[in-house]
């Protein structure tokens, strides 16, 4: 077998297809499981079992991705989580204090309102920006 194939190849292989089934499968053992159970069937299969080892290798290779991806996945949740809270809490702060549920700002608004009034240097309401949405997609 090439060389190349076990050490460039197929990590990289690995890698990708890791993360596009932790984005389908949402589990990273699963994952790993997964790709163990292929490389195990193709080891018997085609291979020798000294190949064996490099199943191992893949498997955490695998495993490791895939727990990277589910990482970045739920930030990006907690991210959106996050502001919705914010945006609820601004808009129920702003509902309770005017009594008017049409008189509510928008969110950026009164952020930006806010860093202005803490911001003694600046005063000026155009330099603030919240980008609170930038993330969201609706």
């Amino acid at each position: 077998m090439n060389i190349l194939l076990i050490f460039f190849a197929l990590p990289i292989a690995v890698i990708i297809v890791s993360a596009i089934l932790e984005k389908l499968l949402k589990c990273p053992i699963a994952v790993a499981s997964l790709i163990f159970a292929i490389f195990l069937v193709v080891t018997f299969a085609v291979f020798e079992v000294t190949f064996l080892i490099a199943t191992l290798v893949y498997t955490i290779i695998a495993f490791i991705t895939a727990v990277i991806v589910h990482l970045f996945k739920k930030r990006e949740r907690e991210e959106h989580n996050i502001c919705d809270l914010l945006e609820n809490l601004l808009r129920n702060n702003n509902i309770i204090r005017t009594g008017n549920i049409e008189n509510t700002e928008n969110v950026c608004e009164t952020v930006a309102d806010l860093l202005t009034s803490n911001n003694t240097n600046n005063g000026n309401k155009s330099n603030s920006n919240c980008c609170c949405n930038r993330h969201r997609r609706r």
